[in-house]
C-alpha cells in the first residue's frame, strides 16, 4: 500500500558566525546566538502540535541545539527520538570555513564562477552534497516504511497537513537544505504548490526556515521507491515576524 509521509525540513538558527557573515559548513561548530535561540522558541511554538515520529538531525551543535528546542515546545514531546545524523551535516566549504562571505565571492569571481556553484580548495560540490542528500533520503525512507505499522498523525485541526501518516522532521542547514529542496523540485518532479515560481521555492533558507514536502512511498525487492512528492512550501518564517532583537 502506498505511505505517505509529511517531511519537514528546518534550517538552524542563528549563531555569532552568521551575524557576522563568516562561513561555518563543518570545521566551525559553534553554539546558538541569544537570537537564534529566539528564533528555534518562536518554529518550536510554531510547529508545537504537530506529532513527528521521527526527528533526524545533523551532529553539528547548531542544529542539534535547534532541535531540542523545537523539541522541548511540543505538546507530544515524550514519544519523539531524536537521530543525529551526519550525512546532514551543512556543506563543506573547505578553505573557506572561517573566512568572511566575501572571500568566497571573490575567491568565485576569480575563478569565473557563480558564488553558489563555486568549490573552495577542500570544500564539497554541490553534487557532493547532493550525493548525501540522496543517500539521506534512503535512511529516511526505510525508517518511515519500518515504522509504517505504527504511524503517528497530526494533532492540529487547521493546518494544510492533514491526512498524512507519519510526520517527520528534519533539522540541517542554509547551502545544504538549498541543495536538497532542488534536487526534491528539479530531479524528483515534486508537484509545485500553485503559483508559486520555482524561482522562490529555491530562495536560500533563512535561520529556522521551514519547508515542508509530502512523499508517497511503496515497498519493492529493492527497497523504498519513491512514487509521489508534493511541496507544500519552502522557507516559511512567519514564526519570525514578532522576535525582537536582543539588546
Amino acid at each position: 500500500d502506498p505511505f505517505n509521509s509529511f517531511t519537514l525540513f528546518s534550517n538552524s538558527g542563528e549563531t555569532q558566525y552568521n551575524r557576522d557573515k563568516l562561513l561555518q559548513g563543518q570545521g566551525v561548530d559553534t553554539p546558538l546566538s541569544e537570537t537564534g535561540v529566539q528564533q528555534c522558541e518562536a518554529v518550536g511554538q510554531s510547529l508545537r502540535d504537530i506529532m513527528f515520529c521521527k526527528v533526524f538531525v545533523s551532529n553539528l551543535q547548531r542544529a542539534v541545539q535547534t532541535a531540542e528546542i523545537i523539541l522541548r515546545n511540543n505538546t507530544h514531546r515524550s514519544g519523539m527520538e531524536m537521530i543525529l545524523e551526519p550525512l546532514l551535516r551543512e556543506r563543506g566549504f573547505g578553505v573557506a570555513e572561517g573566512r568572511h562571505k566575501e572571500y568566497l565571492r571573490n575567491m568565485a569571481k576569480a575563478a569565473g564562477q557563480s558564488c553558489r556553484d563555486f568549490t573552495p580548495p577542500g570544500g564539497e560540490t554541490l553534487d557532493q552534497v547532493k550525493q548525501r542528500f540522496k543517500n539521506f533520503l534512503q535512511v529516511l525512507f526505510k525508517q518511515m516504511l519500518d515504522d509504517q505499522e505504527t504511524p503517528a498523525d497530526v494533532a492540529s485541526a487547521n493546518d494544510d497537513h492533514q491526512g498524512a501518516s507519519a510526520h517527520v522532521l528534519v533539522v540541517s542547514h542554509g547551502a545544504y537544505i538549498r541543495v536538497a529542496v532542488r534536487h526534491l523540485l528539479e530531479d524528483l518532479r515534486c508537484v509545485l504548490p500553485a503559483g508559486v515560481r520555482m524561482s522562490q521555492l529555491l530562495s536560500p533558507c533563512p535561520n529556522t526556515g521551514v519547508s515542508r514536502f509530502v512523499v508517497t512511498l511503496l515497498r519493492s525487492e529493492s527497497g523504498p521507491l519513491l512514487s509521489a512528492a508534493r511541496c507544500l512550501f519552502t522557507n516559511r518564517k512567519e514564526h519570525l515576524e514578532n522576535l525582537t532583537p536582543p539588546e
